[in-house]
């Protein structure tokens, strides 16, 4: 079974529909069991939805400061 960690690394993967059938399956399963990780993968198909949207430049050092929030918040996953 994946572990909440897993789900934050293979989240984009599995939104491009690009994960194999097991590691799909596995997400699916984890994501019903697992509330927080549902919520998360929620928040990121919402962020990209609206972020499609934008069609402002994003400058190096804000797209530097995206990732590292990103990076901070999954090191305080369980």
């Amino acid at each position: 079974m994946l572990k909440c960690r897993d789900v934050t690394e293979l989240t984009t993967d599995f939104m491009e529909g690009a994960l194999p059938p097991v590691r799909w399956l596995a997400m699916r399963w984890h994501l019903m069991l697992c509330p927080p990780c549902s919520a998360f993968v929620g928040q990121m198909r919402r962020t990209t939805a609206l972020l499609g949207h934008l069609h402002l430049p994003v400058s190096p050092e804000t797209e530097a400061a995206i990732a590292n929030r990103l990076a901070a918040a999954k090191d305080q996953l369980p």
